[in-house]
């Protein structure tokens, strides 16, 4: 792809533009504000939520559009233009097929709280699932309280489990292997690359003309849809095999490198 196409960057966040410690290196605002100004949109998406995601951007934050929760909540020009909501029905089904492994442990998510259905000391939290105002429950939240997210915790076998949960309701849901110890759930229909593809109608760009970084299996639908797809290095095997190109690791800040080469042939 001619990278004076490139209309739109879309980045991961975890194992890719964030650094092993979950943090932005610092030059990733100023490298922002310049593809801003050289008329190139940014939106970062994520399995984290949009709430998080602002935090974490916000001296840019006006000047990016968010695909969050893995495609729950869209936010293009400080405008929400989507929120998925998971199905009561759907949620406790899930609980049930969780409740089948003891190894298992059900996270689920609104749009600030953390509802665990499970001890809290059953859950390692990782830098994208530091579950939020935690709240311990015997059952699934009532009806009336909109879940955009739901993760489950492995004590072992992450990609097993993932296979055992697919079998028992991969007619309602997507399980996606996220970190070592975590899967996360979507919704059939909704993941990151439907986020996208509501940021790119309200920009009037093509999948052609975006360019898109990832390291899990949550960014599996983006790299396959978009016209350059770079895979870092400390992701999954899956993932390189698909993208493009496969660069350098978040350990050595190489989205933000990408960038900088972007940002040079378009000057």
């Amino acid at each position: 792809m001619d990278l004076q196409r490139v209309k739109l960057v879309a980045s991961d966040m975890d194992g890719t533009m964030l650094d092993p410690q979950g943090e932005l290196p610092p030059e990733t605002f100023e490298l922002i504000d310049r593809l801003h100004d050289a008329g190139i949109a940014f939106v970062a998406a994520s399995g984290r939520r949009f709430d998080t995601l602002r935090d974490q951007f916000a001296p840019v934050a006006d000047r990016i559009d968010f695909v969050a929760a893995n495609g729950a909540q869209v936010v293009v020009g400080g405008h929400l233009v989507d929120r998925e909501v998971f199905s009561h029905a759907a949620v406790r089904r899930l609980n049930h097929a969780v409740s089948m492994f003891d190894t298992l442990h059900l996270a689920l998510f609104d749009d600030t709280r953390s509802y665990l259905l499970d001890e809290e000391s059953a859950f390692e939290r990782e830098v994208d699932k530091n579950l939020p105002c935690p709240i311990c429950m015997d059952d699934v939240p009532a009806p009336e309280v909109n879940i955009i997210k739901a993760s489950v915790y492995c004590d072992e076998g992450v990609m097993d489990m993932a296979y055992a949960l697919t079998r028992e309701l991969g007619d309602d849901f997507v399980f996606a292997p996220s970190g070592n110890k975590w899967i996360d759930v979507m919704q059939r229909g909704v993941n990151k690359a439907t986020g996208i593809e509501q940021v790119m109608a309200v920009h009037g760009i093509s999948a052609d003309e975006v360019m898109a970084f990832g390291d899990s299996m949550n960014d599996y639908e983006i790299l396959r849809m978009v016209g350059l797809s770079l895979a870092m290095e400390n992701g999954r095997s899956a993932i390189k095999q698909i993208a493009s190109r496969v660069i350098g690791t978040n350990a050595e800040h190489s989205v933000q490198a990408e960038l900088r080469a972007l940002l040079k042939v378009r000057s």
